[in-house]
């Protein structure tokens, strides 16, 4: 198996405490280089990756030769820029979500994917975890008879107003951090795309804090909870015409509970299936190694991922910031 060398552009929170640890422990995966301008930051990651080698500057890691993929942690407002730049260098790249600020912004990250005839992804793990591939193949098989509404919550509390999600100038918000799980999860179980919007959005110098949506699609409707200002929950309920699937833990599988699918038949029968131990930024470092050691088609292209963008600009027209 050829290893695939990855090199992480910036050293965020984030990616030293799940991304790189995820890269290290993938099969077929090193992590071999991260280019920061911080001492502090570089000696960090190198106590927890041992041989890593520091760029101080982002275009010298991309200008590495013993690098095959870069994986993005940036600021969202920088995410656009630097996937292109990683493409133009050679480099496949995994960007962090949402990969864009904007649906349009998707035309030219595509044309230049498709120019370089290389791997370029949204980071958006949840796709590759099997619960969500198991809700899937539950609905597609009927298994709650026709699917009629579905409701999604996601919420966490974060007032730190120096945090990037907090400033409205790096593309922060609730939406963008957290809407786009309620919104992609949903279109990647039901393989539709929602039809319209209404939204009653929190505004807070410039960037939403909480989110309160009601999605039409065409055989359903979703109504939907997301929020950087209450108490931290998740969950996922897909209702049809004879049961329930509900998701208790859909979005940090194993992180904040077990990953855990719920199916409740009409007449109260529950069957709980369950999958301990499984990482879901692991599975995605190991299916973006796959894609680009036999060319399989990655699970989540950058296709899927404009989708759910489109989906949080009609939300955002619905309710405009004042």
């Amino acid at each position: 198996m050829k290893i695939i060398r990855w090199g992480i552009l910036g050293a965020s929170k984030f990616a030293r405490e799940h991304m790189g640890p995820a890269i290290h422990a993938a099969r077929g995966a090193q992590l071999a280089a991260l280019a920061t301008s911080s001492a502090e930051k570089a000696a960090e990651f190198q106590t927890l990756f041992p041989g890593l080698r520091i760029h101080a500057e982002y275009d010298a890691l991309l200008a590495d030769p013993e690098i095959d993929a870069v994986y993005i942690p940036l600021p969202n407002h920088l995410h656009v820029e630097w996937t292109l730049k990683a493409l133009a260098a050679g480099k496949p790249v995994l960007c962090e979500k949402p990969i864009t600020l904007a649906e349009p912004e998707f035309d030219q990250l595509i044309a230049a994917r498709d120019a370089a005839g290389l791997l370029a992804a949204e980071a958006y793990m949840v796709v590759h975890h099997p619960q969500w591939q198991r809700a899937r193949s539950l609905l597609q098989d009927g298994a709650i008879g026709a699917l009629k509404q579905v409701y999604a919550a996601f919420s966490f509390n974060n007032r730190d107003m120096n945090n990037i999600r907090n400033r409205a100038e790096t593309g922060g918000g609730a939406l963008r951090d957290i809407g786009v799980y309620t919104i992609g999860t949903a279109r990647f179980a039901t393989g539709e795309e929602p039809l319209s919007a209404q939204a009653d959005i929190t505004w807070e110098d410039g960037f939403d804090t909480l989110s309160r949506s009601y999605l039409r699609f065409p055989s359903f409707n979703m109504n939907m909870l997301v929020s950087t200002r209450l108490a931290p929950h998740q969950e996922m309920l897909f209702h049809g015409e004879e049961g329930l699937i509900r998701l208790c833990y859909p979005f940090n599988a194993n992180v904040h509970g077990e990953a855990r699918l719920e199916i409740e038949r009409a007449g109260g029968e529950t069957v709980v299936e369950r999958w301990p131990g499984l990482n879901h930024y692991v599975l995605q470092v190991q299916a973006f190694g796959e894609s680009l050691r036999s060319g399989a088609p990655y699970p989540c292209p950058l296709e899927f991922s404009r989708g759910t963008q489109a989906a949080m600009d009609m939300i955002f027209a619905a309710d405009p910031a004042p």
